[in-house]
């Protein structure tokens, strides 16, 4: 990252006294050294009152919270940042909408970033303050000395002196003293601009994101995918067990009793009797339509006896032909399963419906720890993920487990997917 202040001191070391930038650093410097002042009060008293209190336990509490004291500081540090930046540094800590107190305190305490903008703290309360006290005394004499003269000339001469013992009774004796004053602040303005460029140079080591927070927030969102894909398919599957164990039942019923009205009425009233015939061929329909809906939901089959046994329970259904050759050692984790059960699902459905195809082939093996799932047809091709044939979805999906799925697809044919997606997920 460069440095703003830095750039426009090494382009124009001239033009940058006559710029803005002298006085964008010292509010930049005199903001910090009272938010540093302020930060080592707020820092002593806390260390005394934790330490002190430690004995009986309310201390370690108190310590706990000094430990994240940076992360506030670090946010009014960014936006102060802009005195003398034009782009803000951005926020390493992850979100967390909702959380409460605790929750919020264990997971910034597990951040790096959080024990950074802490190592920022100690520099900015403890050396920035030094040198910002520093700056504001060189900057404050400079200013009294310029303004000498006026000085002499609005108060009594004799309390005005540049040595001890030797007053200055006229403004124009008191010239030398305003060059000094101009020559401390040509000193300030670059002085100023140099310790500017090192606190924001150390603002940007430690308050910025850096990989490792990206790694690790994308290891949180990948794992809170994950789970919203736990809870997504156990709600399936619950559904699944209400219609299979609830509904459907319920229409079994319906149909047997149906079934003994219409011996009832056969002999006494055929015409209701052929309405109830009517009624129990609608209600063995709306039972078919619920068993295959309860199938696509979740397959008891692939719960029950794993994949190959579901993958031909669905070739048969299927309305091409479908050659099955999966040879797998051990049952697969759940969660592959159950993608690489509907992502064969998905591809036999688009080849029926779009592909013109009149054979399908799915394969399935494990190599290298690793699921290897193809599904071949020789259709007119041109199969396009962004098409929303529900390609996207399953990539998505298989995207999760840390798989990947790869579509080739010319035109003419033939199409291929193939689904990579470890074992150890």
């Amino acid at each position: 990252m460069t440095v703003a202040v830095w750039v426009a001191m090494r382009r124009q070391p001239l033009g940058f006294l006559w710029s803005w930038w002298p006085l964008r650093a010292w509010a930049f410097l005199l903001t910090g050294t009272v938010q540093g002042a302020a930060s080592l009060v707020v820092l002593a008293a806390l260390l005394f009152v934790g330490v002190g209190l430690s004995v009986v336990g309310i201390g370690l509490v108190v310590l706990t919270g000094v430990a994240v004291l940076g992360v506030p500081l670090a946010v009014l540090e960014r936006r102060r940042l802009l005195l003398v930046e034009s782009v803000p540094l951005p926020d390493p800590h992850g979100s967390l909408p909702g959380a409460g107190a605790t929750a919020w305190l264990r997971t910034r305490l597990k951040e790096r970033a959080t024990w950074r903008e802490l190592a920022y703290l100690l520099i900015q309360a403890v050396l920035f303050t030094a040198s910002g006290i520093g700056f504001v005394a060189l900057l404050g004499i400079s200013l009294i000395l310029l303004a000498t003269p006026l000085i002499v000339w609005a108060i009594s001469p004799d309390t005005v002196m540049l040595m001890p013992g030797r007053p200055i009774s006229d403004p124009v004796a008191a010239l030398p003293g305003s060059a000094a004053g101009l020559v401390g602040l040509v000193l300030s303005a670059y002085a100023g601009g140099l310790l500017a460029g090192a606190q924001v140079r150390t603002a940007q080591f430690l308050l910025a994101i850096r990989d490792e927070d990206l790694g690790s927030r994308v290891v949180e969102l990948t794992r809170s995918r994950a789970r919203l894909v736990d809870a997504f398919e156990a709600e399936r599957r619950r559904i699944e067990r209400d219609l299979h164990d609830g509904a459907q039942q319920q229409l079994v019923a319906l149909s047997m009793t149906l079934g003994l009205a219409e011996l009832e009425l056969r002999g006494q009233n055929p015409a209701a009797a052929e309405l109830v015939t009517r009624a129990r061929g609608e209600a063995k329909q709306a039972l078919d339509q619920l068993r295959t809906l309860v199938r696509g939901i979740h397959p008891q089959v692939l719960t029950d006896h794993g994949l190959p046994a579901a993958v031909a329970e669905l070739a048969l259904r299927n309305p091409i032909p479908v050659t099955v050759d999966i040879d797998l050692p051990d049952r697969l984790p759940a969660a592959v399963e159950t993608a690489a059960y509907f992502t064969i699902t998905e591809a036999l459905t688009n080849a029926s419906k779009h592909s013109g195809a009149d054979e399908v082939a799915v394969a399935a093996s494990v190599k290298g720890e690793k699921l290897v799932l193809l599904v071949t047809d020789n259709g007119h091709g041109g199969a396009d993920p962004a098409a929303g044939a529900g390609l996207q979805g399953l990539a998505d999906r298989v995207a999760i487990l840390r798989g990947r799925l790869i579509v080739t697809s010319p035109v003419g044919g033939p199409t291929q997917l193939r689904v990579e997606v470890p074992c150890s997920v």
